[in-house]
């Protein structure tokens, strides 16, 4: 018997350094919500699961993080092609000042450990490695909804999901094309 996993279950299989990328992307102002960096408690909050600590971000950490989300933006936006490599160029010339150093704890297994460079930001560049190397980064996407535009990861098997949410971006796009086709 052929073995269905529920959407629910697909969710709950998110990786959670993916969940980590989405929320900062979704930290930049889009549609009514202002940007969550801008707010100290707000930022650590984003930031924690990328090794933030309790206290509140510097300014300096700041700014770094908003360079490298608004790196990850053009990623997640640009087309395949020559567009995108640029942008990973640009990533990578702004993760070049984080260092980690490879450690083989057991035969077949690898970690990485950070050595240098801001820790948030290297938690951040961990967590896109993490993705890219999985297979796992073209998850990745913007809702198709250009007045939405929120970031999602899309856990679906064929992954051709469009929007964050389908009952709410998806449903309401569709009925606007029902409609401007009904009228011409």
């Amino acid at each position: 018997m052929a073995k269905t996993t529920t959407p629910v279950a697909r969710e709950a299989a998110v990786p959670a350094g993916a969940v980590a990328v989405v929320d900062l992307l979704n930290s930049r102002a889009h549609g009514s919500l202002g940007d969550k960096l801008d707010a100290l408690e707000s930022a650590a909050v984003v930031l924690r699961p990328f090794g933030q600590d309790d206290g509140a971000p510097s300014a300096a950490r700041l700014d770094l993080v908003r360079a490298v989300r608004s790196d990850l933006l053009e990623l997640v936006a640009a087309p395949d092609g020559e567009d995108r490599a640029g942008n990973w160029a640009a990533l990578s010339g702004r993760a070049a000042s984080v260092t980690f150093r490879q450690e083989f704890a057991a035969p077949g297994l690898v970690q990485l450990r950070q050595t240098g460079g801001d820790p948030v930001v290297g938690g951040i560049v961990g967590a896109v490695a993490a993705l890219v190397a999985a297979g796992d980064w073209s998850r990745v996407r913007l809702c198709a909804n250009d007045h939405c535009r929120g970031a999602f990861y899309d856990s679906s098997r064929s992954r051709t999901r469009r929007w964050h949410s389908y009952e709410f971006c998806g449903n309401r796009t569709n009925v606007a094309a029902y409609r401007a086709r009904r009228q011409s």
